[in-house]
């Protein structure tokens, strides 16, 4: 079958309804909760949602944010070019779940701040907080550039649609509602988009695998990588990202906020489930007349859209369904991010240099929302130059949310840590993250190191000039260092981070001991006082 079309092929009718249905509906949340909320007066109802949500709307919110088109598009092709391995990121869901929840959550929610970074001018000093927050702010817009991207890609495979005016279309949809109706419409056109999501249900077929459990760190993906990487780079994601600490704090209760932790963890388990599975189709399908390697698609990442033409462009609606759910999955993270900027913009610049009403700040928020749409879209852009979408955006979450998440991993388990520690393990955690990640981009693995399953044209009913991309040999690396696993760029910004802050802070303990004699436990001013919290426990 795969082999006797050229091409996609194009949207019906039928099609360009649901589509259209899924973007009115996405919209008129943002409509319905900008009327519904005209009392929200303040900053805090606008990015908080008043703090009265309840668990269920809110796991579903969180489950929506960081499954993209990304999971869509770029799992399954993952699981065609390099086999079934990520499934391995269920166990490390679990362990980020359990740490999220006893060790994050209860710092945040008793503290009761809006933005993540305010515990760290708690903990450390202004600084501290400040480069977090820059950090936050680089970091957020780069992936949001991605997933504005992927699903224009989608767009632009199936139907022809003119690439970056998708991309546009995307944001302009998100920074509406986001601008609109804030915290609230947010997490409601999530759990829309959620349930249109999993409406789309992936047919599964079964191929063998070989499952690598070996420990060096130079292989693309084995059962470590995955889950000791993967966990790093969730626990970057639930502890400490703004975008999802903003809901789960936003509950009504820290009861409310862990149940929809747990809740989220099901929906993250059966949409990585799906997404295997639809590799799985792939290969099956495509294992003998490989799209990419004939040229009929330009990226791995048209692979998911391209067999949903193939197969299912005779079924109107089936492929304007798929669209409409890599779409949803895209819109939720994009507005989850642009809150999430307006958050930290507000709470960790505007507000501690101005001295205006909690009406001007709400319209303040709204104004940043806006602009963050706009910039993301324009950092889009540099999506279409990071190669495959999924490497790209974690690699992005580990260079940059690794140094973080040592950073607060730091104030919060180790007491005597202290902010010239701190400043310093993240600085140091960033560089080598950042020379880790750039080598690795410029001197990629060769295939010894990835392992990618065999693909072939001889199966295909055309004639084909193309080679053999699995057999093709790709340049030597002067240094096996830069082929260390994408995945572990988290862990080493993690550890860099936190074994500098503690080495200088302990230097920095003695000397000072030296001169005054030990430190008195009961009178340390870095403890925090969670009595100050006006939120229910």
């Amino acid at each position: 079958m795969s082999g006797d079309t050229l091409g996609a092929g194009s949207f019906a009718v039928a099609d360009y309804v649901v589509f259209a249905l899924m973007l009115m509906v996405s919209a008129a949340v943002g409509v319905y909760f900008a009327w519904t909320g005209r009392g929200q007066r303040t900053s805090g109802d606008f990015l908080m949602g008043g703090r009265r949500l309840t668990a269920l709307p809110v796991s579903l919110s969180l489950t929506a944010s960081f499954m993209s088109a990304i999971t869509v598009l770029s799992n399954p092709a993952e699981v065609y070019r390099y086999g079934a391995s990520i499934g391995f990121y269920g166990f490390s869901y679990i362990i980020t779940i359990l740490v999220t929840s006893e060790v994050f959550l209860p710092v945040f929610y008793r503290l009761a701040v809006t933005s993540t970074y305010e515990y760290l001018e708690l903990r450390f000093n202004r600084a501290t907080r400040l480069l977090g927050t820059v950090l936050f702010i680089v970091q957020t817009i780069l992936y949001t550039g991605i997933v504005i991207y992927a699903p224009a890609l989608a767009l632009n495979q199936v139907t022809g649609m003119d690439l970056w005016g998708a991309v546009i279309s995307t944001g302009v949809v998100c920074t509406f509602y986001c601008t609109m109706g804030g915290l609230k419409a947010v997490v409601w056109t999530d759990v829309f988009q959620v349930v249109s999501f999993h409406l789309y249900s992936y047919s599964n077929s079964f191929f063998s695998v070989s499952t690598s459990f070996d420990t060096n760190p130079l292989r693309r993906h084995t059962f470590w990588t995955i889950t000791i990487g993967g966990t790093f780079v969730w626990v970057s994601i639930y502890g400490i990202n703004q975008a999802q600490v903003q809901r789960y704090i936003s509950c009504k209760s820290i009861h409310h906020a862990r149940a929809s932790l747990y809740i989220n963890l099901l929906g993250l388990g059966s949409i990585l489930l799906c997404s295997v599975f639809a590799g799985m189709c792939l290969y099956s399908v495509y294992k003998n007349c490989d799209p990419w390697t004939a040229g009929l698609v330009s990226a791995p990442d048209q692979l998911m859209p391209y067999l949903v033409m193939d197969i299912l462009g005779d079924y109107p609606g089936l492929p304007g369904l798929f669209v409409a759910a890599a779409y949803s999955g895209s819109l939720s993270t994009v507005s989850s991010s642009i809150n999430a900027l307006a958050a930290v913009t507000m709470e960790d610049v505007i507000k501690p240099h101005t001295n205006v009403s909690e009406k001007h700040l709400s319209f303040i928020s709204k104004g940043l929302s806006f602009t963050f749409g706009v910039l993301c879209i324009g950092m889009a852009g540099l999506a279409s130059l990071m190669g495959g979408i999924l490497q790209a955006a974690i690699s992005i979450f580990g260079i940059i949310g690794g140094p973080l998440l040592g950073l607060f991993t730091l104030g919060i388990l180790c007491p005597f840590a202290n902010s010239k520690g701190a400043l310093s393990g993240l600085v140091a955690g960033l560089v080598v993250s950042l020379w880790v990640g750039i080598g690795a981009h410029i001197y990629p693995p060769p295939p010894e190191l990835t392992r990618p399953l065999p693909l072939t044209t001889e199966g295909c009913n055309f004639t084909t000039d193309s080679l053999n991309w699995t057999s093709t040999a790709l340049s030597a690396l002067e240094d096996h260092w830069y082929s260390l696993s994408y995945l572990y760029f988290s862990p080493i910004g993690t550890i860099i981070s936190m074994s500098v802050g503690l080495i200088i802070s302990l230097d920095l303990t003695k000397e000072r001991e030296k001169k005054f004699g030990n430190t008195n436990l009961a009178f340390r001013d870095t403890e925090l006082d969670f009595t100050k919290s006006s939120i229910s426990t």
